[in-house]
């Protein structure tokens, strides 16, 4: 089954989607093993892999090729951020083919001007509602029916104010968008309105210490959504573990104070599936 038809699969099913966010193959590995039934490819991880915040720096080709390393080293669906479609609306075609073609089950357009900001920085700015309508009428027409689904986020809550925000999501799903995404919602009140306003499938964003309250997944599935993306957890607790082992070694030249702390040897090389490659390269050679 291919990773599109996955995800509408786990849809269907009625239960909530948990998605945690990775950002290259190893971390996508690890949500994998952990029995998670979807991956999300975040753009903001992605970036500060390689070294940039999340403003809009990296370049299509940049970020497919991340994901596409991604949607490679796992069977799960991977829900890639495809950021504003890297342009206009043909732009966004040429973005939406790129997507479809490394393999992703869905992907997320949003409507800031290029370049963008993280979702949660200050002083976003949004692109006039009927530019971000020709992205998605675009993107729908690049992925046909079968395709990735095309999830429409709307940033405008920061800009515009909460109404504007749900007359933009609604507006997209006109267009077409499959499933719709509301940013940076500010208080519990808003969450459950968006939820009550909009009956059209629901993304939420869901991290610790931004500018939207976490919710429990009971909640969040009571309000009827469908998938919670949780997109920089991971990412900063491998950044935390990384310090305190670093600071292991400046103290006393290695890691033993921390040893528990580490994956062992054999651990990390089940991650990798090294045995599964030798036994493969074995028989080839043989």
């Amino acid at each position: 089954m291919d990773s599109p038809s996955k995800l509408r699969e786990l849809l269907a099913t009625g239960d909530l989607i948990v998605a945690p966010g990775v950002f290259d193959g190893l971390s996508a590995r690890l949500v994998e093993m952990a029995a998670f039934s979807a991956v999300y490819g975040s753009g903001g991880a992605v970036s500060r892999a390689i070294g940039l915040p999340d403003i809009g720096l990296l370049s299509l080709t940049e970020v497919t090729e991340q994901m596409r390393r991604i949607v490679d080293s796992t069977d799960l669906p991977v829900i890639a951020d495809a950021d504003t479609g890297f342009g206009n609306a043909i732009n966004t075609h040429r973005t939406a083919l790129e997507f479809s073609r490394i393999g992703v089950a869905a992907f997320h357009l949003e409507d800031q001007t290029f370049p963008k900001r993280c979702g949660h920085l200050n002083d976003k700015s949004v692109v006039p509602a009927d530019e971000m309508v020709q992205k998605i009428a675009a993107a729908k027409d690049a992925v046909g029916s079968s395709g990735p689904l095309v999830i429409a986020r709307t940033d405008a809550i920061a800009v515009e104010g909460f109404e504007a925000a749900i007359e933009r999501a609604l507006s997209y799903r006109e267009a077409g968008a499959d499933i719709l995404f509301v940013e940076a919602p500010e208080t519990e009140s808003q969450i459950a309105a968006i939820a009550a306003r909009i009956e059209a499938p629901k993304l939420i964003n869901m991290f610790s210490g931004g500018k939207t309250p976490v919710l429990s997944t009971e909640r969040l599935t009571a309000l009827g959504y469908q998938i919670v993306i949780i997109p920089s957890d991971l990412q900063r607790a491998t950044i935390k573990a990384i310090q305190n082992t670093l600071a292991a070694i400046a103290r006393d030249g290695n890691s033993t104070a921390v040893e528990d702390q580490l994956a062992s040897f054999d651990e990390r090389e089940i991650i990798v599936r090294t045995e599964q490659f030798l036994a493969l390269d074995q028989r080839v050679s043989s």
